[in-house]
């Protein structure tokens, strides 16, 4: 129906409601029996009300509104235009009235008018609203749906629900755990208990959609929630948090599936931003690594702190590529210099450092797998050791402020290669730093979610093509971190850095991978072991069965950033470490089948606490300490002739 067909029907249904209401109001008035001088004015009367009225309920918009989803807000509408209405009328009346004396409306018919022909005109709008709700009913097609959260954002939810063709959820029941609202319906539907009667409520009304509303919950408070929600087979969904929310309002299109980051219950990451603005705005800052997962998530977040240049280096030419288009797009404004460049190769690395003069620098660039550095160890040790001496030397030959190297939880009594070179690199960067006016820092942390491979990208191509789920060991634990609030402690451990520390962000509680495993099968609506299978593959060369976060030795002492702490530095020679840094370099520029073997032997002299068992062979594999020193000094001797 278009808009003055529209106007046209609902006018004459007004004109009708207005004339049976003025006429019902002279009844009453006149108990049935309206006097022959006042039974004149009645059509009078009543087409004063229909011109005035009618103009009036255009002017509120009465006309446009969507009656089926009419609410309080269109009855007070209603009640405000008959009211102006009804007071003009009376208004020009008494002009009237002034001119012609014998034209007397009784003071009760203004008051009952104004009674019936809101009850009218509002009931008459409203009827088709009830009319319809009366046949919103759940079909087959419906997924029953419980609502967690009887407040504002669930009843929003609910209505939405009800109303909306698009969705094939049907709300029947809410959860909430005020307890004075148990028993008592919201939107026409009932609630029935608290979380704790979660699996009991999904049993009884056979749900099989469970959407979250609590906006206003903590974090931990959603994960707790979660967790109750996992005991069924209900799908799960979740609305944004408050802070997530545009302008406070809910709609359909904002619920969305559950995340695993949801059931971390991490609190979000307080930043202070001052002391990162004095250091990073109006900077050249350059982040190496720039199209990784670690290093694009800096960039983002950089970015929206001004800096004078951001310089995106990285080594893969579609990562940098994409990067630099996404903040082109959301930081219009921003100077960016996307450089295509291998930080193995030294040359290259000085010539940035030569034309750029980064101030501040963020070392994400790195090899990170580790089954693939332990079948490619002398790799690992390029780009983790060389690759990060290489930036690290330049940052201190030009000058730069501050020097961050992202680091990982592997590097503590690390049992693998790729764990040992991010080792060997912090040892570098806290070496620097006592020699160099830049402050050298490292940020060590867990894992990230969602990381280029990382276990949850795998995890969720293998639900998606029917599993089987493959978990290395079901007792294997992990500490797990978002991007985003990793990103922004590493830029906060910037801003706390003297020189020299190693920062350690609190990861809090490690998570079981086989848990991580099975939270993603039913959040996909899954059951595990019945609808995707679980295979336990053992452990891989390098990995073990639980990451540490700190040495033993090296202790910890708070800052002023209740998530990073700092461990206390360990004394090692610098002239032995960059020696035997030699060494590497030369063993690994001459790679034999023997190299593997002896890259593990330099690697176990630099960090006594790699965790490494050499296989026998004819090599000086199995030599003391001490013996593998002089061997190696012998070696280095021979080299340099």
């Amino acid at each position: 129906m278009g808009a003055r067909q529209r106007f046209l029907l609902l006018g004459l249904v007004d004109t009708i409601i207005i004339a049976c209401a003025i006429t019902l109001a002279y009844l009453l008035r006149f108990d049935f029996q309206i006097r022959m001088p006042y039974f004149k004015l009645v059509p009078y009367v009543i087409l004063m009300h229909v011109g005035i009225l009618l103009p009036a309920f255009y002017k509120a918009k009465l006309y446009r509104r969507v009656w089926q989803y009419a609410s309080v807000g269109e009855l007070i509408s209603i009640v405000k235009a008959v009211t102006v209405s009804e007071l003009l009328f009376y208004a020009i009346h008494l002009t009237l009235q002034m001119i012609e004396p014998t034209l007397v409306v009784p003071r009760s018919v203004y008051i009952l008018s104004w009674a019936f022909i809101v009850l009218g005109v509002g009931g008459s709008r409203f009827a088709w609203r009830m009319f319809r709700d009366s046949y919103l009913k759940i079909q087959p097609h419906h997924k029953r749906t419980m609502i967690i959260g009887a407040g504002d954002a669930g009843a929003m939810i609910a209505k939405e629900l009800k109303h909306s063709p698009d969705t094939d959820c049907y709300p029947v029941v809410f959860i909430d755990d005020d307890p004075s609202k148990k028993l008592l319906e919201v939107m026409g539907l009932p609630i029935v208990g608290s979380r704790h009667d979660i699996p009991e409520v999904v049993k009884r009304f056979k749900i099989q959609e469970i959407i979250i509303a609590l906006p206003s919950a903590s974090r931990s408070e959603i994960a707790d929630v979660l967790n109750i929600c996992k005991k069924t087979r209900a799908n799960i969904k979740i609305l944004p948090r408050v802070a997530d929310l545009v302008n406070g309002k809910v709609s359909l299109k904002m619920i969305r599936d559950v995340k695993i980051e949801d059931l971390l219950g991490r609190e979000p990451v307080r930043v202070d931003l001052n002391h990162i603005v004095n250091y990073v705005k109006d900077k050249v800052v350059m982040v190496t690594g720039a199209g990784g997962s670690i290093g694009s998530e800096l960039c983002r977040q950089i970015a929206s702190f001004s800096p004078e240049k951001l310089l995106l280096l990285g080594h893969g030419e579609n990562s940098i590529y994409d990067i630099e288009l996404e903040l082109l797009r959301n930081y219009p404004d921003i100077k960016l210099e996307p450089i295509i460049a291998d930080i193995q190769d030294r040359h290259r690395i000085e010539s940035i450092f030569a034309r750029y003069k980064p101030a501040v620098v963020f070392h994400a660039a790195a090899h990170k797998h580790v089954p693939l550095m332990e079948r490619n160890p002398s790799e690992a040790i390029k780009n983790n050791v060389l690759g990060t001496k290489n930036v690290a030397e330049c940052a201190h030959i030009y000058g730069a402020s501050h020097f961050v190297l992202i680091s990982t939880d592997k590097a503590v009594n690390p049992t693998s290669v790729m764990g040992t070179t991010k080792r060997i690199a912090e040892m570098i960067v806290q070496s620097l730093d006592k020699e160099s006016n830049t402050k050298f820092v490292a940020v060590r942390f867990g894992n990230v979610l969602g990381s280029r491979g990382s276990v949850i990208p795998v995890f969720k191509q293998q639900i998606e093509h029917g599993g089987p789920v493959t978990v290395t060991h079901p007792d294997m634990v992990r500490y797990f971190m978002t991007i985003p609030e990793a990103v922004q402690l590493v830029i906060q451990a910037g801003a706390l850095a003297k020189g020299g520390e190693i920062f350690i962000l609190d990861m809090g509680e490690p998570v079981k991978i086989d848990d991580l495993a099975r939270d993603l099968i039913r959040l996909s609506g899954l059951e595990p072991d019945e609808d995707i299978k679980i295979i336990y593959t053992g452990i891989r060369p390098g990995e073990k069965l639980f990451e540490e976060i700190l040495a033993d030795e090296e202790g910890t002492e708070a800052t002023r950033h209740d998530r990073i702490f700092v461990g206390k530095p360990l004394d090692f020679s610098r002239d032995e470490l960059f020696f035997m840094l030699r060494m590497l370099e030369q063993t690994i520029s001459k790679e034999t089948i023997e190299s593997a073997n002896q890259i593990r032997q330099i690697l176990r002299q630099i960090v006594p606490t790699y965790q490494w068992k050499p296989e026998k062979t004819g090599s000086a594999v199995g030599t003391s300490k001490l013996e593998a020193m002089a061997a190696s000094r012998e070696f280095a001797a021979g080299t340099e002739k």
